[in-house]
Protein backbone atom coordinates (compact mmCIF):
# COMPACT_ATOMS: atom_id res chain seq x y z
CA UNK A 1 0.00 0.00 0.00
CA UNK A 2 1.43 3.50 -0.90
CA UNK A 3 1.54 5.66 2.10
CA UNK A 4 2.49 8.96 0.96
CA UNK A 5 3.63 10.41 -1.97
CA UNK A 6 6.99 12.62 -3.25
CA UNK A 7 6.54 14.66 -6.19
CA UNK A 8 3.31 12.60 -6.96
CA UNK A 9 4.88 8.89 -6.78
CA UNK A 10 5.65 6.59 -4.35
CA UNK A 11 7.18 7.45 -0.96
CA UNK A 12 7.00 4.69 1.19
CA UNK A 13 5.69 1.47 0.18
CA UNK A 14 6.32 -0.91 -3.10
CA UNK A 15 7.17 0.34 -5.73
CA UNK A 16 4.03 1.78 -8.46
CA UNK A 17 2.74 -1.39 -10.76
CA UNK A 18 2.85 -0.17 -14.26
CA UNK A 19 0.12 2.03 -15.42
CA UNK A 20 -3.00 0.18 -17.36
CA UNK A 21 -1.68 -0.18 -20.93
CA UNK A 22 1.56 1.26 -20.30
CA UNK A 23 3.73 -2.35 -19.68
CA UNK A 24 7.29 -2.71 -21.36
CA UNK A 25 7.30 -5.17 -23.40
CA UNK A 26 10.66 -7.42 -22.87
CA UNK A 27 13.34 -7.26 -25.19
CA UNK A 28 13.01 -9.67 -27.87
CA UNK A 29 16.15 -11.55 -27.90
CA UNK A 30 19.09 -12.59 -25.79
CA UNK A 31 21.89 -10.64 -27.58
CA UNK A 32 19.39 -7.20 -27.31
CA UNK A 33 18.55 -8.22 -23.36
CA UNK A 34 22.67 -8.06 -23.43
CA UNK A 35 23.07 -4.90 -25.16
CA UNK A 36 25.57 -3.53 -27.35
CA UNK A 37 28.50 -1.66 -26.24
CA UNK A 38 29.87 1.91 -28.01
CA UNK A 39 32.50 4.65 -27.05
CA UNK A 40 33.81 1.88 -24.92
CA UNK A 41 32.42 2.76 -21.81
CA UNK A 42 28.94 3.63 -23.00
CA UNK A 43 26.60 0.50 -22.88
CA UNK A 44 22.27 0.61 -24.29
CA UNK A 45 20.07 -2.35 -24.69
CA UNK A 46 16.64 -2.32 -25.65
CA UNK A 47 14.08 -2.89 -22.54
CA UNK A 48 11.16 -2.86 -24.64
CA UNK A 49 8.64 -0.97 -26.88
CA UNK A 50 5.38 0.99 -26.63
CA UNK A 51 3.06 0.70 -29.43
CA UNK A 52 0.94 3.85 -30.55
CA UNK A 53 -2.97 2.25 -28.44
CA UNK A 54 -0.09 2.45 -25.12
CA UNK A 55 0.93 5.74 -25.46
CA UNK A 56 -2.70 7.41 -26.30
CA UNK A 57 -3.68 5.05 -22.98
CA UNK A 58 -1.18 6.60 -21.15
CA UNK A 59 -2.65 10.34 -22.50
CA UNK A 60 -6.42 9.70 -21.79
CA UNK A 61 -6.62 7.31 -18.92
CA UNK A 62 -3.36 6.70 -17.15
CA UNK A 63 -1.94 10.06 -16.69
CA UNK A 64 -5.48 11.80 -15.47
CA UNK A 65 -6.26 9.32 -13.09
CA UNK A 66 -2.67 9.41 -11.72
CA UNK A 67 -2.41 13.28 -11.99
CA UNK A 68 -5.57 14.24 -10.95
CA UNK A 69 -6.44 16.25 -13.50
CA UNK A 70 -8.16 16.04 -17.11
CA UNK A 71 -5.76 17.53 -19.55
CA UNK A 72 -6.12 17.77 -23.74
CA UNK A 73 -2.70 15.86 -24.64
CA UNK A 74 -1.50 15.97 -28.29
CA UNK A 75 -1.71 11.91 -29.42
CA UNK A 76 0.83 9.66 -30.10
CA UNK A 77 1.79 9.57 -33.45
CA UNK A 78 4.54 6.95 -33.54
CA UNK A 79 5.30 3.48 -31.23
CA UNK A 80 8.65 3.96 -29.75
CA UNK A 81 11.09 1.88 -28.48
CA UNK A 82 12.82 2.08 -24.95
CA UNK A 83 16.39 1.44 -24.29
CA UNK A 84 18.44 1.49 -20.94
CA UNK A 85 21.44 3.06 -21.03
CA UNK A 86 24.74 2.66 -18.98
CA UNK A 87 27.88 4.84 -18.69
CA UNK A 88 30.32 6.18 -16.73
CA UNK A 89 30.36 9.38 -14.50
CA UNK A 90 32.23 10.23 -11.58
CA UNK A 91 31.27 12.37 -8.67
CA UNK A 92 32.81 15.50 -8.52
CA UNK A 93 32.14 16.09 -4.53
CA UNK A 94 35.13 13.42 -3.80
CA UNK A 95 37.35 14.07 -6.38
CA UNK A 96 35.39 12.94 -9.13
CA UNK A 97 35.12 8.95 -8.06
CA UNK A 98 34.66 7.05 -10.96
CA UNK A 99 30.93 4.99 -11.26
CA UNK A 100 28.46 3.63 -13.18
CA UNK A 101 25.43 5.23 -13.93
CA UNK A 102 21.84 4.30 -15.63
CA UNK A 103 19.36 6.42 -18.05
CA UNK A 104 16.86 5.70 -21.13
CA UNK A 105 16.61 6.66 -24.43
CA UNK A 106 13.29 6.80 -26.20
CA UNK A 107 13.46 6.28 -29.81
CA UNK A 108 10.35 7.37 -32.13
CA UNK A 109 9.81 4.94 -34.77
CA UNK A 110 9.12 6.95 -37.55
CA UNK A 111 11.80 5.97 -40.36
CA UNK A 112 13.26 10.24 -39.56
CA UNK A 113 16.86 10.14 -39.05
CA UNK A 114 17.02 13.88 -37.52
CA UNK A 115 14.34 14.39 -34.12
CA UNK A 116 14.52 16.93 -31.45
CA UNK A 117 15.73 15.75 -28.67
CA UNK A 118 13.80 16.12 -24.86
CA UNK A 119 16.41 15.78 -21.59
CA UNK A 120 13.56 14.70 -18.53
CA UNK A 121 14.82 15.15 -14.97
CA UNK A 122 12.24 13.08 -13.03
CA UNK A 123 11.16 14.36 -9.70
CA UNK A 124 11.99 12.78 -5.96
CA UNK A 125 10.61 9.20 -5.56
CA UNK A 126 10.79 6.56 -2.69
CA UNK A 127 12.29 3.57 -4.71
CA UNK A 128 15.11 3.08 -6.39
CA UNK A 129 13.32 2.12 -9.59
CA UNK A 130 10.57 4.31 -10.18
CA UNK A 131 13.08 6.21 -12.16
CA UNK A 132 13.26 7.04 -16.04
CA UNK A 133 15.57 3.39 -16.95
CA UNK A 134 12.28 1.57 -15.27
CA UNK A 135 9.30 3.26 -17.26
CA UNK A 136 7.07 0.91 -16.78
CA UNK A 137 7.28 2.27 -12.54
CA UNK A 138 7.43 5.80 -13.14
CA UNK A 139 4.31 7.89 -14.30
CA UNK A 140 6.04 10.88 -14.52
CA UNK A 141 8.32 9.36 -17.19
CA UNK A 142 5.69 7.54 -19.02
CA UNK A 143 3.89 10.94 -19.42
CA UNK A 144 7.02 12.62 -21.17
CA UNK A 145 7.68 9.55 -23.47
CA UNK A 146 3.78 9.63 -24.24
CA UNK A 147 3.65 13.18 -24.80
CA UNK A 148 7.09 13.72 -26.81
CA UNK A 149 8.50 10.78 -28.29
CA UNK A 150 4.82 9.50 -29.66
CA UNK A 151 4.99 12.65 -31.31
CA UNK A 152 8.38 12.18 -32.76
CA UNK A 153 11.24 13.47 -30.16
CA UNK A 154 13.77 11.86 -28.75
CA UNK A 155 13.69 11.60 -24.87
CA UNK A 156 16.41 10.94 -22.53
CA UNK A 157 16.10 10.83 -18.56
CA UNK A 158 19.16 10.22 -16.48
CA UNK A 159 18.53 8.04 -13.05
CA UNK A 160 20.61 10.18 -11.05
CA UNK A 161 23.13 8.78 -8.94
CA UNK A 162 22.35 6.23 -6.41
CA UNK A 163 19.24 5.54 -8.43
CA UNK A 164 17.97 2.83 -11.08
CA UNK A 165 20.37 -0.08 -10.84
CA UNK A 166 23.36 2.03 -9.11
CA UNK A 167 25.38 0.75 -5.91
CA UNK A 168 26.06 4.58 -4.72
CA UNK A 169 23.63 5.71 -1.83
CA UNK A 170 21.28 8.11 -3.04
CA UNK A 171 22.42 11.55 -4.05
CA UNK A 172 19.39 14.13 -3.32
CA UNK A 173 19.48 17.63 -4.28
CA UNK A 174 23.45 16.99 -4.53
CA UNK A 175 24.26 20.09 -7.55
CA UNK A 176 26.96 18.82 -8.82
CA UNK A 177 26.11 15.12 -8.40
CA UNK A 178 22.81 15.97 -10.82
CA UNK A 179 24.71 18.32 -13.10
CA UNK A 180 27.14 15.80 -13.92
CA UNK A 181 24.89 12.71 -14.04
CA UNK A 182 22.86 14.16 -16.81
CA UNK A 183 25.35 15.92 -18.62
CA UNK A 184 27.33 12.25 -18.57
CA UNK A 185 23.74 10.81 -19.71
CA UNK A 186 23.70 13.41 -22.17
CA UNK A 187 26.82 12.72 -24.08
CA UNK A 188 26.66 8.71 -23.58
CA UNK A 189 22.96 9.04 -25.23
CA UNK A 190 24.97 11.22 -27.91
CA UNK A 191 27.29 8.39 -28.71
CA UNK A 192 24.63 5.86 -28.72
CA UNK A 193 22.59 7.64 -31.02
CA UNK A 194 25.27 8.42 -33.33
CA UNK A 195 25.83 4.39 -33.17
CA UNK A 196 22.36 3.80 -34.37
CA UNK A 197 22.96 6.91 -36.97
CA UNK A 198 20.35 9.17 -35.68
CA UNK A 199 21.30 12.67 -34.82
CA UNK A 200 19.27 15.35 -33.01
CA UNK A 201 19.88 19.02 -33.98
CA UNK A 202 18.00 21.07 -31.17
CA UNK A 203 18.36 20.04 -27.82
CA UNK A 204 15.35 20.71 -25.06
CA UNK A 205 15.45 20.03 -21.44
CA UNK A 206 12.57 19.93 -19.03
CA UNK A 207 11.82 18.90 -15.55
CA UNK A 208 9.54 18.54 -12.48
CA UNK A 209 9.85 19.15 -8.85
CA UNK A 210 13.29 17.93 -7.93
CA UNK A 211 13.54 17.72 -11.65
CA UNK A 212 13.25 21.04 -12.37
CA UNK A 213 16.15 21.91 -9.86
CA UNK A 214 18.72 19.58 -11.80
CA UNK A 215 17.07 20.89 -15.12
CA UNK A 216 18.16 24.65 -14.52
CA UNK A 217 21.14 23.11 -12.48
CA UNK A 218 21.87 21.31 -15.92
CA UNK A 219 20.93 24.42 -17.78
CA UNK A 220 23.80 25.98 -15.97
CA UNK A 221 26.30 23.08 -16.91
CA UNK A 222 25.45 23.41 -20.50
CA UNK A 223 26.08 26.98 -20.76
CA UNK A 224 29.29 26.99 -18.86
CA UNK A 225 30.01 23.94 -21.61
CA UNK A 226 29.42 26.13 -24.50
CA UNK A 227 26.68 23.18 -25.36
CA UNK A 228 23.57 25.05 -26.92
CA UNK A 229 20.13 24.57 -25.60
CA UNK A 230 17.57 25.24 -27.78
CA UNK A 231 14.90 26.17 -24.38
CA UNK A 232 14.56 24.82 -20.95
CA UNK A 233 10.83 24.17 -19.14
CA UNK A 234 10.00 23.39 -15.48
CA UNK A 235 7.19 22.46 -13.46
CA UNK A 236 7.23 23.17 -9.59
CA UNK A 237 11.06 23.70 -9.73
CA UNK A 238 12.75 24.65 -6.46
CA UNK A 239 15.41 26.63 -7.36
CA UNK A 240 16.41 27.83 -4.30
CA UNK A 241 16.28 24.36 -1.75
CA UNK A 242 17.29 26.77 1.01
CA UNK A 243 14.07 29.10 0.47
CA UNK A 244 12.07 26.21 -0.20
CA UNK A 245 12.44 24.38 2.77
CA UNK A 246 13.09 26.95 5.67
CA UNK A 247 9.68 27.98 4.51
CA UNK A 248 8.45 25.22 5.30
CA UNK A 249 9.89 25.68 8.73
CA UNK A 250 9.24 29.53 9.66
CA UNK A 251 6.47 29.99 7.44
CA UNK A 252 3.80 27.24 7.02
CA UNK A 253 1.09 27.20 5.15
CA UNK A 254 -1.97 25.13 5.77
CA UNK A 255 -1.97 23.24 2.66
CA UNK A 256 1.82 22.36 2.93
CA UNK A 257 2.21 18.50 1.91
CA UNK A 258 2.18 15.88 4.97
CA UNK A 259 5.33 14.27 2.56
CA UNK A 260 7.57 17.71 3.22
CA UNK A 261 9.17 15.41 6.09
CA UNK A 262 11.28 13.25 3.38
CA UNK A 263 12.59 16.22 2.11
CA UNK A 264 14.95 16.67 5.10
CA UNK A 265 15.22 12.78 5.78
CA UNK A 266 16.49 12.67 1.91
CA UNK A 267 18.34 15.67 1.43
CA UNK A 268 20.31 15.24 5.03
CA UNK A 269 21.86 11.52 4.54
CA UNK A 270 22.54 12.82 1.20
CA UNK A 271 24.44 15.93 2.11
CA UNK A 272 26.18 14.02 4.64
CA UNK A 273 27.55 10.79 2.15
CA UNK A 274 28.23 12.76 -0.61
CA UNK A 275 30.10 16.26 1.14
CA UNK A 276 31.40 13.88 3.31
CA UNK A 277 30.20 15.87 6.91
CA UNK A 278 30.31 12.77 9.50
CA UNK A 279 27.03 13.26 11.71
CA UNK A 280 24.87 15.99 9.49
CA UNK A 281 21.82 13.84 9.89
CA UNK A 282 21.89 13.36 13.46
CA UNK A 283 22.14 16.99 13.95
CA UNK A 284 19.55 17.44 12.17
CA UNK A 285 17.22 14.79 13.56
CA UNK A 286 15.39 13.99 16.62
CA UNK A 287 17.01 11.00 18.09
CA UNK A 288 13.45 9.47 18.13
CA UNK A 289 13.56 9.23 14.59
CA UNK A 290 16.81 8.84 13.50
CA UNK A 291 16.88 5.18 13.10
CA UNK A 292 13.69 5.23 11.10
CA UNK A 293 14.54 7.84 8.63
CA UNK A 294 18.10 6.31 8.45
CA UNK A 295 16.82 3.12 7.27
CA UNK A 296 14.12 5.26 5.19
CA UNK A 297 16.99 7.01 2.89
CA UNK A 298 18.94 3.60 3.00
CA UNK A 299 15.96 1.49 1.53
CA UNK A 300 15.83 -0.63 4.61
CA UNK A 301 13.18 -2.16 5.85
CA UNK A 302 11.27 -0.52 8.28
CA UNK A 303 7.09 0.79 9.25
CA UNK A 304 6.48 3.80 7.03
CA UNK A 305 3.71 4.52 9.50
CA UNK A 306 6.78 5.13 11.87
CA UNK A 307 8.37 8.61 10.16
CA UNK A 308 6.42 11.65 11.48
CA UNK A 309 4.58 13.82 9.14
CA UNK A 310 4.99 16.49 11.98
CA UNK A 311 8.72 18.72 11.13
CA UNK A 312 8.84 19.62 14.58
CA UNK A 313 8.69 15.66 15.80
CA UNK A 314 11.14 15.13 13.32
CA UNK A 315 13.68 17.87 12.88
CA UNK A 316 15.56 19.13 16.67
CA UNK A 317 13.82 22.36 18.07
CA UNK A 318 17.05 24.44 17.23
CA UNK A 319 16.08 24.81 13.53
CA UNK A 320 12.95 26.68 13.61
CA UNK A 321 14.89 29.36 15.16
CA UNK A 322 15.71 30.93 11.31
CA UNK A 323 19.41 32.12 12.52
CA UNK A 324 20.25 28.65 14.06
CA UNK A 325 18.96 27.51 10.61
CA UNK A 326 21.01 29.72 8.62
CA UNK A 327 24.23 28.86 10.05
CA UNK A 328 24.07 25.34 10.73
CA UNK A 329 26.34 23.10 8.52
CA UNK A 330 23.27 21.68 7.45
CA UNK A 331 21.93 25.39 6.62
CA UNK A 332 25.01 26.30 4.60
CA UNK A 333 24.90 23.34 2.24
CA UNK A 334 21.44 24.01 1.66
CA UNK A 335 22.12 27.86 0.91
CA UNK A 336 24.58 26.35 -1.95
CA UNK A 337 22.06 24.51 -3.47
CA UNK A 338 20.49 27.08 -6.06
CA UNK A 339 20.03 26.59 -9.58
CA UNK A 340 19.33 30.24 -11.25
CA UNK A 341 22.13 32.86 -9.94
CA UNK A 342 24.01 33.53 -13.00
CA UNK A 343 23.13 34.98 -16.26
CA UNK A 344 20.98 32.67 -18.04
CA UNK A 345 21.02 33.28 -22.05
CA UNK A 346 18.41 30.05 -23.05
CA UNK A 347 14.91 30.32 -23.57
CA UNK A 348 13.62 29.35 -20.00
CA UNK A 349 9.92 29.01 -18.96
CA UNK A 350 9.03 28.02 -14.99
CA UNK A 351 5.26 27.15 -14.62
CA UNK A 352 4.19 26.87 -10.91
CA UNK A 353 0.55 26.09 -9.21
CA UNK A 354 -1.16 28.61 -7.47
CA UNK A 355 -2.17 25.76 -5.03
CA UNK A 356 0.65 23.56 -4.75
CA UNK A 357 1.74 21.82 -1.13
CA UNK A 358 5.23 21.78 -2.16
CA UNK A 359 6.42 24.95 -3.96
CA UNK A 360 4.55 28.16 -3.33
CA UNK A 361 4.00 30.84 -6.23
CA UNK A 362 7.29 32.85 -4.61
CA UNK A 363 9.88 29.80 -5.50
CA UNK A 364 7.76 29.42 -8.77
CA UNK A 365 8.33 32.82 -9.72
CA UNK A 366 12.38 33.13 -8.20
CA UNK A 367 14.66 32.55 -11.40
CA UNK A 368 12.48 35.27 -13.16
CA UNK A 369 12.25 37.32 -10.37
CA UNK A 370 16.08 37.24 -10.12
CA UNK A 371 17.17 37.77 -13.79
CA UNK A 372 14.86 40.85 -14.17
CA UNK A 373 16.54 42.12 -11.29
CA UNK A 374 19.70 42.54 -12.71
CA UNK A 375 19.71 46.35 -14.32
CA UNK A 376 17.64 46.92 -17.24
CA UNK A 377 16.36 42.85 -16.97
CA UNK A 378 17.40 39.45 -18.26
CA UNK A 379 14.26 38.44 -19.94
CA UNK A 380 15.23 34.98 -20.68
CA UNK A 381 12.99 33.47 -18.62
CA UNK A 382 9.60 33.59 -17.88
CA UNK A 383 6.91 32.10 -15.17
CA UNK A 384 4.08 30.58 -16.41
CA UNK A 385 1.12 30.20 -14.09
CA UNK A 386 -0.89 26.91 -14.37
CA UNK A 387 -3.38 27.94 -11.93
CA UNK A 388 -5.14 26.34 -9.67
CA UNK A 389 -3.24 23.26 -9.52
CA UNK A 390 -1.90 20.97 -7.02
CA UNK A 391 1.91 19.48 -7.10
CA UNK A 392 0.82 16.78 -9.60
CA UNK A 393 -1.75 18.60 -11.16
CA UNK A 394 1.25 21.82 -12.17
CA UNK A 395 3.37 19.04 -14.26
CA UNK A 396 0.32 17.17 -15.67
CA UNK A 397 -0.71 20.69 -16.87
CA UNK A 398 2.70 22.13 -18.15
CA UNK A 399 3.64 19.15 -20.22
CA UNK A 400 1.61 19.94 -23.14
CA UNK A 401 2.43 23.59 -23.09
CA UNK A 402 5.92 22.66 -22.89
CA UNK A 403 5.03 20.60 -26.36
CA UNK A 404 3.58 23.59 -27.51
CA UNK A 405 6.33 25.60 -26.64
CA UNK A 406 9.47 23.33 -27.59
CA UNK A 407 7.25 22.65 -31.22
CA UNK A 408 7.50 26.36 -32.13
CA UNK A 409 11.67 27.10 -31.59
Amino acid sequence: MVLRAVCGLALLGPALAAPAGAAVTPAATTAAAAGTTVAGNVRYELIGRWDVAKLNQILTSDSPKFFGVSVAYTPARNAVKLYRVTYASVIPEQGNRPITATGLLAVPETGATAFPLLSYQHGTVYGKQQVPSFPDQSPETALAIAQFAGQGYLLIGADYFGMGVSSEPEGYMVKASHQQATYDMLMASRAVLAHMKLTAPKLFIGGWSQGGFVTMAFLEKLESAGVPVTAAATASAPVDVMATLSGFLDFPRKNDADWISTLFILSSFSFENYYRVPGLARALLTPEYYDVARKAYERQPFNPADVPTDLHKLLRPEYFDAQFFAGSAYGRLLADTQAYRWVIKSPVRNYFGETDEAITPGIGQLAMTYQRAMGSGNMAVEAVSTGNTSHRGTYATAVPQWKRWFDSK
